[in-house]
C-alpha cells in the first residue's frame, strides 16, 4: 500500500497545526478533519473545472468523473507525494473550440487524446534527463509568450457570450472583482466560483435559464461517455498545448516543495507523466484535458494541509458528484451572460499569467530578441492567423506558439554567429527577493 502513497503518519494529536508547522503529503489530521479539508479543495477546484466543459459545450458530468479519476491516478503515480487536484485546463479551451468547428466533438477529444501522449513522453524524457532542457528549448520569454497568446486569442469567444446577455454578463464580472477584494482566505479565492452563482441568480430571475433538461434528469446514472476521432489537422491545434501543461506541472511541484520544505525534483517528470495519462483517460472517454490547479494551492496555503490523504477525499467525491445525471444538467443551465463575465476575467488572467512569468523571470526587453519574440508571437496569436497546408490547418495558438520558438531560437543563433549577442536575456534583481506566493 506504501507504493501507492496510501499509508499516512498521524500529524501531531491529529486535530491542530502549530504555527510555523504543516501537514505534510505523507501525513494526515484526524479523519473528520481530513474529510473536512478534502471538501474544500472540491469547492475550490469546482468553477474552473466546470467551466471549461460549458464553454466548450461537453457534458459537465463526464468532465467531472475524468477530473476525479485523473486526480487519483496522479496520487497514485506520484506514490503519494505530490498533494494535487487535476482539474480542466484553460488551455485547452481554445484548441477544443476550433477543432470542433471542423471535426466535431469527436475530433477534439482526439487532439486532447494527442495532447496527453505527448505530455506523458515529455514526462518520460523529463524523469531520465531531469526537467532542466525544457528551460533551454522554453526560456521564460518563449513560455510566457505562449501562455499570453492563449489567453488572448480567447477575447472574441468572451465578447460573443457577452453580446448575449449584456447585463449579467456585467453583474456576474462586478460580483468576481468585489469577491476578490472583500473577502480574505477561502471565500476571496473562490471569487470566480462566486461570481458565476450570482451572475446566476440575476439570470434566473431575468428568464434566462432553461430548466428543462434538469426536470428530465435522473438523479442517479452514468456520465456521457464518447469515443474520439483522430486527425491530422488537429495536431498543429493541441500540440502547443503541452508546452503550456509542462510549464504548470513543473511549477507545481517547485511549489509544493517549497511550501513543505521537501525535494520533490525527482517526481517532476513522474507528475508529467500522470497529468499526460489522466489527459489521454479524459480524451478517451469524452472529458476535457487535465492540469495541476492553482486553485487548491491556495486552499493548502491557507490550510496548512498538504496531505495527500485529503485529495484522495476530493477526487471520490468529484467520481460521486459525477453519477448524477441531475448535477451535471443543472450545471450545464449556466447562460451564455454569466459565462461571458466569467470568461472576460478569466481569458484576462490567462493572459496576464503569461505577462507574470516575464515579469517574476526579469526577462529584459531592451534585449532585441525577447522584444522581437514576444512582439511576433502575441500578434499571431491574437490576430489568429491561420494557415492552410493540405489537410494541416495551423491557426493563431499554433502559428503564435511556432512564431515564438523559431524567433527566439533562430535569432539567437545568428546573434551567436555573428557575435552581436550582446545584451542579457534577463535583468538582475535589485535587491533579494523571498518566493512569490
Amino acid at each position: 500500500m506504501s507504493l501507492l502513497g496510501t499509508r499516512w503518519t498521524v500529524h501531531g494529536d491529529g486535530r491542530s497545526v502549530r504555527p510555523g508547522e504543516v501537514v505534510a503529503p505523507q501525513e494526515r489530521l484526524a479523519w473528520p478533519l481530513t474529510i473536512g479539508v478534502g471538501l474544500q479543495h472540491v469547492v475550490a477546484m469546482f468553477g474552473a473545472t466546470f467551466l471549461v466543459p460549458i464553454l466548450t459545450h461537453m457534458p459537465p458530468a463526464t468532465t467531472l468523473f475524468f477530473s476525479g479519476v485523473g486526480t487519483l491516478l496522479f496520487l497514485v503515480l506520484t506514490r503519494g507525494r505530490v498533494p494535487s487536484y487535476l482539474g480542466s485546463s484553460f488551455a485547452f479551451i481554445a484548441p477544443i473550440l476550433a477543432s470542433q468547428q471542423q471535426f466535431g466533438v469527436a475530433g477534439a477529444l482526439g487532439g486532447v487524446v494527442v495532447a496527453g501522449v505527448v505530455l506523458a513522453a515529455v514526462g518520460g524524457i523529463v524523469q531520465a534527463f531531469g526537467a532542466h532542457w525544457i528551460n533551454i528549448v522554453m526560456p521564460p520569454v518563449v513560455t510566457g509568450a505562449i501562455v499570453a497568446l492563449i489567453g488572448l486569442n480567447l477575447a472574441p469567444a468572451a465578447k460573443a457570450n457577452v453580446d448575449a446577455a449584456p447585463v449579467t454578463a456585467l453583474v456576474t464580472l462586478l460580483a468576481i472583482i468585489l469577491v476578490s477584494v472583500l473577502f480574505r482566505g477561502i471565500l476571496g479565492r473562490l471569487s470566480i466560483l462566486v461570481g458565476v452563482v450570482i451572475g446566476y441568480g440575476v439570470a434566473v430571475a431575468r428568464g434566462e435559464v432553461d430548466f428543462s433538461k434538469v426536470d428530465a434528469a435522473a438523479w442517479i446514472g452514468l456520465p456521457h461517455f464518447q469515443t474520439p476521432e483522430f486527425h491530422v489537422g488537429v495536431l498543429g491545434l493541441f500540440v502547443p498545448v503541452v508546452l503550456v501543461l509542462a510549464a504548470e506541472n513543473i511549477g507545481h511541484v517547485k511549489s509544493v516543495a517549497a511550501m513543505t520544505g521537501q525535494d520533490l525534483d525527482d517526481m517532476a517528470g513522474r507528475a508529467l507523466m500522470a497529468d499526460g495519462a489522466a489527459t489521454v483517460l479524459a480524451g478517451v472517454g469524452g472529458g476535457s484535458g487535465t492540469t495541476t490547479y492553482a486553485e487548491n494551492i491556495g486552499v493548502m496555503a491557507a490550510t496548512k494541509v498538504y496531505s495527500t490523504a485529503a485529495y484522495w477525499i476530493a477526487g471520490g467525491t468529484a467520481l460521486a458528484l459525477s453519477f448524477s445525471p441531475k448535477f451535471g444538467e443543472l450545471i450545464a443551465t449556466v447562460p451564455a451572460g454569466v459565462l461571458g463575465g466569467a470568461a472576460t476575467m478569466l481569458y484576462g488572467m490567462i493572459g496576464v499569467l503569461g505577462v507574470k512569468i516575464w515579469v517574476q523571470n526579469r526577462v529584459s526587453f531592451s534585449n532585441q530578441i525577447n522584444l522581437t519574440t514576444a512582439a511576433v508571437a502575441l500578434v499571431v496569436g491574437i490576430a489568429d492567423y491561420t494557415w492552410n497546408l493540405g489537410e494541416l490547418s495551423f491557426a493563431g495558438i499554433a502559428l503564435g506558439s511556432a512564431a515564438a520558438l523559431l524567433v527566439f531560437h533562430g535569432m539567437t543563433a545568428v546573434a551567436r554567429w555573428r557575435g552581436t549577442l550582446a545584451e542579457p536575456a534577463t535583468e538582475p534583481a535589485a535587491v533579494e527577493e523571498g518566493p512569490s506566493h
